[in-house]
């Protein structure tokens, strides 16, 4: 290269676990060319302009595990990977995404690297990765590079395409309760929690528990208070108007001040509040009834606006709102005064992120100050204050003061309305106080509200609000998970995954299973094509009709695409063999010193993701395999053709354990407990040839059904029938090993 470079070779979206770690990852391979001769202490200035354009790059620890750690590698010298791997996972933090994960690992060609940084969203990571080599090459070669630009760029991708705030708060608070999650639209809210028949679904701050009806009822505003204060609940009077005219009239009958509003709009667009005149009400009209399909006249009530969060009947957050005022200076225009006074202010924004927003001049906020005499362009006399907008954004917190009648009266009217999860608007002038005794009354109640100002409240305490949702959806000891059987090794992967579906699908347990034969329901086949990737496990997790989930995954899965679950209850490995699959793929060779090491992490991958209350089911026969018990989060049990292996009783004294043969039978073990189950006779998929390969197989799917919890007349029951109902008799061998079906009286 002529110009020092980084070049992109190859990339690919690690979706799951990984040997890299848990969450998913984007791979990528640069090459750094005349790059791996100039670490960064040889290039003069690059330390200085990376520190300036990113002073937030402070606060990596690296290596060091201390502030500034990364900075003190830059100035000391380390290679361009290892810099854009820092630079990308700080201008994906600056565009509001997470904290995310990076490595930079050599491979076998000199120059060439594997760069790996978390994937929140592939679009989002992919633009950090490309922003992040144009900001380093343009540090080394000392070029101008606007670098507020380009966070810009990368946040309006990520306002787009990453989770909005509400639901990242639910889905993080179902991460702390360790119930995963699936994203189910690519650039929307809507999400998975949970697995197969355990699963919920949330949009935002709906759930599958949220009634269409209950949320149509709620846009209704003249319906929800029908039905409100049929039970007792105060609301305004105030009735559906048809025009201008009958609005005026509607006003007239019930009594300045008035309301006017749409009878189905949200987000406070079109409403106008403390009319008290014609003129005023026949101004308002238009403006409501384009922001909904009717308009309502209601009596003003006179208080504050407040909104209450009501999660399962409970009371969970409070907001108060406050008037928004400028201060008059003799000079500047009432817009400037706005710019300088309100919008400066940090926590105001055009994002979602932001839990107050920018304050315009629209129509309401118009009539607002064409009652107070002024425009836009009005200059107020210095030490005159200006009302701009009376229903402004819900920032105060207030959830402790809220008066107990009060919150009974808000989760009231939800549970009327027929709301799992809703927002109660209410006015008041004391919400210490009950509503009755100061004649406050609730206005609107609203499906899917905003959870925004609660977790990031203008002022006061943000409130856990996501939590109070998951909470709602699971129960105490509910996980959002069903058995998942996760295997993996070299060869026996498909046999022993068709076997203990087998047992599933005799204990009764709704079964699905994804193999290199393709994707079952049940008994049922519903693709034939190879199932055995993270797409193939995927869909059964996706399935509300799935019980249990049994799940093959090959190295070139867990190297390629990454496991299709975050957690298993089994994870089982059958054996390591290198000469079996090809991982050239990823650049690893068996000729290679970091081979052997490297293909081993594949496999352990399926060990790392099994569930402390879950189990590995590892082989004693390899030694490799059975090195993974100490990585194992759960509990283990090993499984062993020979009943004197010294590895199996080892883990036998300590009191662990085991599945063996002996004396030509299946033996359970427990510490020096041990229960025969049946002899390998009895079972037909073994056949006369009792292959060791095939009775290893049997081994490692008795291991699982019996980690699984199924009891031994299932386990039995499904060795004795497995083989008699297949139509391939030998099909716990491998491909390479097996021959063409033999009759029932051969078997």
């Amino acid at each position: 290269m002529s110009k020092k470079d980084i070049v992109f070779l190859d990339s690919f979206a690690l979706r799951g676990p990984s040997i890299w770690t848990y969450p998913p990852v984007i791979e990528t391979w640069i090459d750094l060319g005349e790059l791996e001769d100039f670490p960064s202490n040889k290039i003069p200035g690059l330390y200085e302009r990376l520190s300036a354009w990113l002073p937030s790059l402070v606060e990596h620890r690296c290596n060091y595990d201390e502030h500034g750690g990364f900075l003190r590698r830059l100035k000391e010298g380390t290679w361009a990977g290892h810099i854009l791997e820092h630079i990308t996972i700080e201008l994906m933090a600056l565009a509001g995404l997470p904290d995310g994960f990076g490595r930079t690992r050599e491979m076998t060609k000199r120059g060439v690297y594997k760069l790996v940084v978390s994937n929140f969203h592939e679009e989002c990571t992919r633009l950090a990765l490309q922003l992040g080599r144009e900001l380093l090459l343009a540090a080394i070669h000392d070029e101008a590079f606007d670098v507020e630009a380009a966070i810009k760029t990368l946040r309006r991708k990520v306002d787009r395409k990453y989770l909005g705030p509400s639901t990242a708060a639910i889905v993080d608070a179902a991460e702390a309760r360790k119930i995963p999650h699936i994203r189910l639209l690519d650039d929307g809210n809507l999400v998975q929690l949970g697995y197969g028949a355990a699963m919920r679904r949330i949009w935002t701050a709906e759930t599958d528990a949220t009634s269409a009806i209950a949320e149509t009822i709620s846009r209704d505003k003249d319906l929800t208070k029908e039905l409100i204060s049929s039970v007792g609940v105060p609301v305004p009077e105030g009735r559906e108007v048809d025009d201008a005219d009958d609005a005026v009239a509607a006003a007239e009958d019930i009594g300045y001040p008035v309301v006017v509003k749409p009878t189905d709009g949200n987000h406070g667009r079109g409403v106008f509040i403390d009319l008290v005149t014609p003129e005023a009400v026949r101004k308002a009209y238009p403006i409501a009834a384009e922001e909904g399909s009717g308009v309502l006249v209601e009596r003003s009530i006179q208080g504050i606006e407040h909104r209450l969060l009501i999660v399962g009947g409970k009371l969970v957050a409070a907001n108060r709102s406050d008037l928004i005022t400028v201060q008059g200076n003799g000079q500047a225009t009432v817009q400037q005064l706005i710019d300088t006074q309100i919008n400066t202010d940090p926590r105001r924004g055009e994002t979602e992120l932001h839990p107050l927003s920018i304050i315009r001049i629209d129509t309401a906020a118009r009539m607002e100050l064409e009652r107070q005499g002024l425009t836009g362009d009005s200059v107020p006399a210095a030490g005159r204050e200006v009302l701009i907008q009376r229903n402004a954004n819900h920032a105060f917190d207030c959830t402790d003061e809220v008066h107990p009648d009060t919150a009974a009266v808000a989760a009231l009217a939800a549970r009327v309305v027929g709301l799992d999860i809703a927002g109660i608007d209410l006015v008041c002038q004391d919400i210490s106080q009950p509503l009755a005794g100061q004649g406050g009354a609730i206005v609107e109640v609203n499906a899917g509200p905003s959870l925004l100002m609660h977790i990031k409240p203008g002022i006061g305490k943000p409130r856990p609000v996501g939590q109070a949702i998951v909470d709602n959806l699971f129960g105490e000891k509910d996980t959002g998970r069903i058995p998942v059987v996760g295997v993996s090794g070299s060869r026996g992967k498909t046999p022993v995954a068709r076997l203990v579906a087998h047992f599933l699908h005799l204990s009764g347990k709704r079964v699905g299973l994804a193999s290199s034969e393709g994707l079952f329901l049940g008994r049922r086949q519903v693709q034939k094509s190879d199932a055995a990737n993270w797409a193939g496990g995927r869909r059964l997790l996706l399935n509300r009709a799935v019980d249990a989930a049994v799940i093959e995954n090959g190295g070139r899965v867990i190297l390629g695409e990454g496991l299709a679950y975050d957690r298993c209850q089994v994870g089982i490995v059958t054996n390591v063999l290198p000469d079996v699959e090809d991982l050239s793929r990823w650049d690893i060779h068996p000729t290679g010193g970091e081979y052997y090491t490297t293909w081993r992490s594949t496999y352990r991958t399926q060990v790392d993701v099994v569930l402390k209350s879950g189990y590995a089911v590892l082989n004693a026969d390899d030694a490799q395999v059975a090195d993974f018990a100490e990585l194992c989060d759960g509990e283990v049990v090993l499984f062993s053709s020979d009943a004197e292996s010294a590895v199996l009783n080892a883990h036998l004294d300590a009191g662990k354990r085991a599945v063996y043969i002996s004396e030509s039978r299946i033996f359970l073990g427990t510490g020096q407990d041990e229960i025969r189950l049946c002899r390998l006779g009895d079972i037909p998929a073994i056949g006369k040839q009792k292959s060791p390969e095939t009775i290893a197989n049997v081994l490692a799917a008795v291991a699982a059904g019996w980690a699984l919890g199924l009891t031994q007349d299932v386990i039995v029951t499904g060795l004795k029938t497995y083989g008699l109902e297949l139509a391939d008799p030998f099909a716990l061998l491998p491909r390479r090993a097996r021959k063409p079906a033999a009759s029932a009286s051969q078997i």
